[in-house]
């Protein structure tokens, strides 16, 4: 991905994403995490709207969604993500389990980022894939472990790995 408006939508979108899932860490952390689930959510919305104002500013800069072919498979994953998500929470609500909603969400998640490498020719999403999918996996026994939610620990895990990989793709313009 030798994009720049791509780079900087990472750090948009991904640091805003960091944002989100800090927050979902909040529901019942442990007290001692709030500080740092705060913190991180700070620094995922600060990360989000820069990367979103310097976007802005290279807007007609090179990316991957220029090519129609890739906008539209773009647009079937962020579609495809948004409905199975959404279908999957409903339904473990009406089985009374919303606790597990989150895992729901962040495996659809981790699944999308694979549909993507191949729009963003970027192998380091894969990667991105990857990570959660191992969190999804040290979740319950991590959860067990602390004796916390698993929206504690999904929430907080996801949401450092976005933010590392919004601050990669800042890193990325200097390579």
């Amino acid at each position: 991905m030798d994009n720049l408006r791509d780079h900087l939508m990472y750090a948009a979108v991904f640091g805003w994403f960091s944002f989100v899932w800090f927050g979902w860490a909040q529901e019942a952390p442990p007290a001692a995490w709030r500080a740092w689930l705060g913190s991180g959510a700070v620094l995922g919305l600060i990360t989000g709207i820069v990367g979103g104002y310097l976007s802005y500013q290279h807007w007609h800069a090179a990316s991957a969604l220029n090519s129609n072919r890739n906008f539209q498979w773009y647009l079937v994953f962020f579609v495809a993500e948004l409905s199975l998500a959404l279908v999957g929470a409903l339904v473990l609500f009406y089985l009374h389990k919303a606790d597990q909603v989150v895992v729901w969400v962040s495996l659809v998640v981790a699944v999308h980022f694979i549909g993507l490498k191949f729009v963003f020719d970027d192998s380091a999403l894969f990667g991105l894939a990857g990570l959660m999918l191992l969190v999804l996996i040290f979740a319950y026994p991590m959860a067990t472990h602390f004796q916390v939610a698993l929206s504690a620990v999904i929430g907080a895990v996801n949401g450092i790995l976005l933010l590392g990989f919004a601050w990669l793709g800042f890193l990325r313009l200097l390579m």
